[in-house]
């Protein structure tokens, strides 16, 4: 066996990680995998759990519905995002730095290292060994991911190795795939992104060739987060984990195909995917929050299974936001956007990017945090530059001001309803890709719409306590004993401009208790040429 390679865990040593941090659900009474298993841990996601309490799942006893067990095999549910934390933990890195560390990492690839064995080949499975039931991927625990909806057990959290037969430079893409006998899978490889697996596909077709497939599953979870991220058609996503790792990614030549697969994952599952013929694939709970529905994909026949002797298979909790594909996406999305308008669109006023999470699953509204006093023509610059980026992410590109909490929908929508004008503050532009979800009734054509729901001006202070009388009630409140607090911002009135020291100073007499003076001063400016709800400002304040 290959020896732990440097700079990076395999999925065993994160898992270990993650148990030591208390941040693991070791499951070992048995489970039902097409029953139990992603219910289970969608009550993490649907049980009013915050997010900072989530944790991943290993479930060590694993069956079936036919009651069948799966002796040496465990299953990872939420082990790569179930939360940023636990992300930030496969990184290796703070949360905070986890953008900076994907950008150094896209500049500067490290070549992956070739060995001649490797944990992921202990036990090479082919030929009668893949035929019949408990056989090849039937003898694997893949869980059904929407019970009662989904056909099939399906791959959420495989890689899929393909080679462009024209460069020679491989891909890594996470794709989902589902189960239809022990030596057949079918792979959904989205067409309206270039996926680029999708893209190899039509390459061996005009070649009349089967296309050579890898299925990684258990990857090293440095390597795992390359799969969803959104990097170069050309770019070899092992490079980039070299990059992320600071070391080269050790790899080893498959069995039956000529591709090259990480070293330290748990099995490999290798063949060819037909390009005469495309086969029906789903129904499939994905993540747009509604059932993919029944449709023709790609057809592989497996030709070896490899694995180690005792393996975890990783499964990515899904379908409605948020789950862990929603996390695996976010935490990596937002910097490369942030960096997409900073530094190559040199918009300086952008401070942040957020895709909405919840329900939605980050691709339909952005929000872009822009800093007070930023032109109105780089508010513009950075909305169609958000819309722009990616094909199909954006469809609402909305931007805020800094206090606004784009984490928090009630405020964008606050945002939305007192500092933008529909007629002169939303655009819409045309010819949107329908994007990841159901097509919408009436045509495949999507479109964009752009809202600057910033603040034009000043507007007058939040209507909320100072934050110096919020504190004090919030000692008087655990003092009394009353409930614990979990603050929603915003939780304290604050100024937004339009506000003067003499109506400071008025407010300052009334919490003193001197409020007389308040109408004193109001009588001394009575207007006898006022008409109602008139402005009164420039009022001096009157000697008490």
């Amino acid at each position: 066996m290959t020896p732990q390679s440097p700079g990076y865990d395999d999925l065993d040593a994160h898992l270990d990680k993650l148990a030591a941090a208390g941040l693991l659900h070791v499951i070992e009474r048995p489970i039902d995998k097409d029953r139990e298993m992603h219910p289970l841990v969608r009550w993490q996601y649907r049980g009013g759990i915050p997010e900072s309490g989530r944790k991943a799942f290993l479930f060590s006893n694993v069956t079936d519905a036919k009651g069948r067990s799966y002796p040496g095999a465990k299953v990872a549910i939420g082990a790569l995002a179930a939360t940023p934390r636990i992300y930030a933990m496969g990184m290796g890195k703070p949360e905070a730095d986890i953008g900076e560390t994907w950008l150094a990492a896209m500049a500067a690839p490290i070549a992956p290292k070739e060995v001649a064995s490797a944990p992921c080949q202990e036990i090479v499975l082919t030929g009668d060994d893949l035929l019949g039931e408990g056989k090849g991927l039937d003898a694997l625990p893949i869980p059904i991911s929407t019970p009662g909806y989904d056909t099939a057990p399906y791959f959420t959290a495989a890689l899929w190795a393909t080679r462009d037969p024209d460069s020679g430079i491989q891909n890594l893409g996470l794709y989902r795939g589902n189960l239809k006998a022990s030596n057949r899978v079918v792979v959904m490889m989205e067409r309206a992104t270039l996926a680029g697996g999708g893209v190899h596909w039509r390459k061996y077709k005009a070649l009349g060739q089967k296309m050579p497939v890898a299925v990684v599953l258990g990857a090293p979870p440095i390597v795992a987060f390359t799969g969803p991220q959104k990097l170069p058609l050309d770019t070899d996503e092992l490079t980039v984990a070299g990059g992320l790792a600071g070391a080269p990614i050790e790899v080893v030549r498959c069995k039956t195909v000529d591709l090259l697969v990480p070293a330290q994952a748990q099995v490999i599952v290798e063949g060819f995917i037909d390009t005469d013929s495309l086969e029906p694939e789903g129904p499939f709970g994905e993540s747009h929050g509604y059932m993919a529905l029944e449709e023709y994909n790609f057809s592989m026949t497996v030709t070896a299974i490899t694995r180690r002797t005792n393996y975890t298979i990783a499964s990515i909790i899904s379908q409605v936001t948020p789950c862990e594909s929603s996390v695996i996406k976010k935490v990596a999305y937002e910097p490369l956007y942030l960096n997409h308008l900073r530094n190559t669109l040199n918009i300086k006023g952008v401070t942040r990017v957020s895709m909405h999470e919840p329900l939605t699953n980050l691709r339909r509204f952005l929000f872009i945090v822009i800093a007070k006093g930023t032109p109105n023509t780089e508010v513009w610059r950075a909305l169609l530059g958000t819309a722009s980026f990616t094909p199909a992410i954006g469809k609402f590109c909305i931007a805020i001001d800094e206090d606004i909490d784009p984490e928090n929908t009630d405020q964008v929508l606050w945002a939305m309803a007192y500092r933008s004008n529909p007629v002169t503050d939303t655009h819409v532009v045309p010819n949107r890709g329908k994007g990841h979800g159901p097509a919408l009734p009436g045509g495949a054509i999507d479109s964009t719409m752009l809202i600057d729901a910033t603040a034009k001006g000043d507007l007058p202070p939040v209507a909320l306590p100072k934050k110096e009388f919020m504190d004090r009630a919030r000692a008087l409140w655990e003092e009394l004993g009353l409930p614990a607090l979990t603050p929603e911002s915003p939780w304290s009135g604050y100024s937004l401009g339009d506000w003067s020291p003499e109506w400071d100073a008025c407010a300052a007499r009334a919490t003193a208790g001197d409020w007389l003076a308040n109408g004193r001063r109001s009588a001394a400016h009575v207007s006898t040429t006022a008409k109602p709800q008139d402005p009164a400002r420039g009022i001096v304040l009157d000697p008490a």
